[in-house]
């Protein structure tokens, strides 16, 4: 149990400008960085992706889709206590500097400390809040603290990423709460860990905390697994509906170290387990079946199978295989399909056949929300017959080729029949391949 600690202070091994002319163009960078980021059509999922480095020699020894965009959730926090322990090192805040609650701080969701409007709290607790009960309260607060406002420290948080090479990763708030414009990898996120552990090696113990005082208060950890787990000294854990069960982990054992990032986990029990078998797996000099990596998203083996026969790092270049519109498909028969009279100018999806025309615009309304699409795609039914039965096929229309693969991935990842259909040729099976 933490009950109190000395200042902690380090050498970093990384190198800053310190001239205001260099911060001034720094800081117009990563504004313009930030706000092209804004712009892009980002296609964050809760998919699942994993990755582990042997920090020993800098080799990846296993991945899984790390390089596919989804949420962090509270694995953000990493970014903000990184930014918190170069503001101690640059002597720009105190361990046990007060900071001030605000009422925007202490609105935000739990999990948090429960702090009130008007109160202080220190950096140190503040840290500490954060590693363990993930507190958003902690995290808007130093965020605050600062940055002088969350959508200020936004941006220096952007900044910071794009100086550690975190190349597919956008914030838009200090804890982690949803967003759909904040968006990261698992490959992003062990550049963060790595760097936490390199830069600020004795802040760093913090992420070890299992349990803290707070105001009379025992404030327990949600990082589990090192309870268990031999060698493991830290992370972070992180959990929203839009991200699934995410972990960054660090253990060592014989002199060697590893560093683990899992995403997408279906249950925090599921995500544990995976890293387990990713660590263990990973000392051993083993392989890890991928399969096992979809299996603790909750995808099922066939799934999983196809899926991973088609994966590649960046969703929008997906493998594919090409299909005319009426070859025999997987029951062996043909669609002798009536495609109603749409005239298609861009890319489209389709979705599985239903037996009533309500049930598929329900469908393709479902697909808007569940693959995340925005712009301004159309919905439309298409009639036909199979084996004399009146069909009805539900579309969505308006897409751009970026927006069609990666909706049908992230259906597909969600259990649902997809197909693309190019502007001017015949489907697109996306990762269908048994």
């Amino acid at each position: 149990m933490v009950k109190g600690e000395t200042a902690l202070t380090n050498q970093p091994t990384e190198t800053v400008p310190t001239g205001s002319w260099q911060r001034s163009l720094a800081g117009l960078a990563a504004y313009a960085v930030s706000l092209m980021l804004l712009l892009l059509p980002h296609q964050a999922r809760a998919g699942y992706a994993s990755i582990v480095m042997d920090y020993n020699t800098g080799k990846i020894v296993n991945e899984v889709n790390a390089d596919a965009q989804n949420h962090p959730a509270s694995l953000t926090k990493m970014m903000t206590l990184y930014i918190t322990f170069e503001a101690l090192y640059r002597g720009k805040i105190t361990l046990y500097q007060q900071m001030p609650v605000s009422e925007w701080a202490s609105n935000k969701s739990p999990t948090k400390l429960g702090l009130r409007p008007g109160q202080t709290i220190s950096v140190h607790d503040c840290i500490l809040g954060m590693v363990t009960k993930s507190a958003n309260d902690a995290a808007t607060v130093m965020a605050e603290g600062l940055g002088g406002s969350e959508a200020g420290f936004a941006n220096m948080m952007n900044e910071k990423a794009r100086e550690l090479g975190m190349t597919r990763t956008f914030f838009r708030n200090a804890s982690g709460l949803p967003d759909n414009a904040q968006v990261t990898t698992a490959r992003d996120l062990l550049r963060l860990s790595t760097a936490l552990y390199r830069n600020y090696p004795a802040q760093f113990r913090y992420f070890a905390t299992r349990e803290f005082m707070f105001r009379g208060q025992v404030i327990h950890g949600h990082n589990h697994l090192m309870e268990r787990y031999a060698g493991m000294d830290g992370i972070k854990t992180g959990f929203t509906d839009a991200s699934g069960f995410n972990l960054a982990s660090t253990a060592a054992r014989d002199g060697r170290r590893l560093f683990g990032v899992v995403m997408g986990g279906s249950t925090h029990q599921a995500r544990d387990r995976l890293m387990e078998t990713l660590l263990d797996n990973a000392f051993a000099n083993r392989p890890t079946d991928p399969i096992l990596v979809a299996r603790a998203a909750g995808v099922s083996n066939v799934m999983a199978r196809r899926q991973l026969a088609g994966l590649t790092a960046e969703p929008p270049r997906a493998h594919v295989r090409l299909a005319r519109a009426e070859k025999t498909r997987r029951h062996g028969h043909r669609d002798s399909v009536q495609l109603a009279s749409y005239q298609q100018p861009s890319w489209s999806i389709r979705l599985a056949s239903c037996g009533k025309r309500a049930e598929a615009e329900r469908e393709s309304h479902a697909a808007l929300r569940l693959a995340h699409l925005s712009g301004r795609p159309n919905t439309i039914v298409a009639s036909g017959r199979r084996k004399s039965r009146h069909v009805y096929h539900p579309q969505v229309a308006g897409l751009s080729k970026h927006q069609a693969l990666a909706a049908c991935q992230t259906l597909h990842r969600k259990g649902r029949d997809c197909v693309v259909i190019p502007p001017s040729r015949g489907p697109i099976r996306v990762a269908s391949s048994d």
